[in-house]
């Protein structure tokens, strides 16, 4: 029977998926960590509530759970933001379940709460993002962002025939996933198409009004822009109303990573091109396999990356690309 326990943190439910503090599993026990022979308890710590892909990840860890006879808890901070994440994270230690995942939202600023949950004894894996220190976490599992990057580039590339300038977005510096696509797309677009010019990488923070505004400053400075790599969903939103503001839409032609519902409907509408997918029910559900392993002396796998999928208007509805499609509840 599935239960939700109220944390104290301000935090809501997302539309059945928790993107506050719940568990799910048999268990009617409370508080940290396992009683005596009782179920493993598996906290899930995401980098902002009620976002498509961090629910996705929450099914597919739910799901997993389900199967491995584990007590399951998730919570998020509100925003994606260092303060907050940390008091998630200080709140979930004292409480010191079996094993976290937890995707850090700053890969330097979140090491000494992290350090923390792993002094306490829980056992952490990182999901999606991770910490610049090798030494904490046992098991990374993400996508190859670097790679997811570089599929931007060649997609945004075609779009525009090769040629023309071109404006990168991404919330902040400092987050693994987005440095690493920020990465992969100027590479590949260094290195392989000498006919487009990245003008600018801007960083508008996780925030879609600024990335609007900073999108419309773009379109202002250059007219003649000719596309945009949007490293993330919520740049992605701001990117696209500041396209259609402008009387762009299908002249400057957008790519952006992820796909929630609402950018699937944008690429069906025509207003984005392409869309660089991730499989976050499978980052879920190997999170909770090497927690597991983890957590029975078993092997864990140090690295493990994710699949990648460039989706368009060609594809978008094919039954195999269904699985790359964020969801909004489980």
């Amino acid at each position: 029977m599935k239960r939700y326990v109220f944390c104290a943190a301000a935090l809501v439910l997302a539309a059945g998926a928790v993107a506050g503090c719940g568990s799910s599993g048999n268990s009617s026990g409370s508080g940290g960590g396992s009683t005596g022979g009782g179920q493993k308890k598996i906290t899930l710590i995401q980098g902002v509530a009620n976002e498509p892909f961090y629910i996705s990840m929450y099914c597919g860890a739910k799901q997993e759970a389900a199967a491995e006879g584990v007590q399951l808890e998730v919570t998020a901070p509100q925003k994606w933001d260092t303060a907050m994440q940390t008091s998630v994270v200080t709140a979930v230690t004292a409480k010191k379940p079996n094993a976290v995942l937890i995707a850090p939202v700053d890969k330097e600023a979140m090491r000494a709460p992290v350090k923390g949950l792993a002094d306490a004894g829980s056992k952490v894996i990182f999901v999606d993002t991770e910490l610049s220190d090798t030494s904490l976490g046992l098991s990374r599992i993400s996508s190859d962002n670097k790679l997811g990057g570089q599929l931007g580039a060649k997609a945004l590339a075609k779009q525009i025939s090769d040629a023309g300038k071109v404006l990168v977005l991404s919330p902040k510096k400092g987050i693994a996933t987005t440095d690493d696509r920020v990465q992969g797309f100027t590479a590949e677009i260094t290195a392989n198409h000498p006919k487009i010019k990245v003008v600018s990488v801007q960083y508008p923070g996780d925030d879609a009004a600024a990335a609007q505004s900073v999108v419309t400053a773009t379109l202002a400075a250059n007219p003649d822009l000719a596309g945009i790599f949007a490293a993330n969903l919520v740049t992605g939103q701001g990117a696209a109303a500041a396209v259609k503001a402008g009387n762009k839409t299908g002249a400057v032609k957008l790519v952006e990573f992820d796909a929630s519902q609402t950018q699937v409907d944008a690429l069906r509408g025509g207003q984005v091109q392409a869309l660089i997918s991730q499989e976050p029910l499978d980052i879920g559900r190997q999170g909770i396999q090497q927690a597991v392993a983890a957590l029975t002396g078993k092997t864990v796998q140090a690295s493990i990356k994710t699949q990648l999928l460039e989706v368009n208007k060609q594809n978008v509805d094919d039954p195999a690309v269904a699985k790359y499609l964020y969801k909004s509840t489980c």
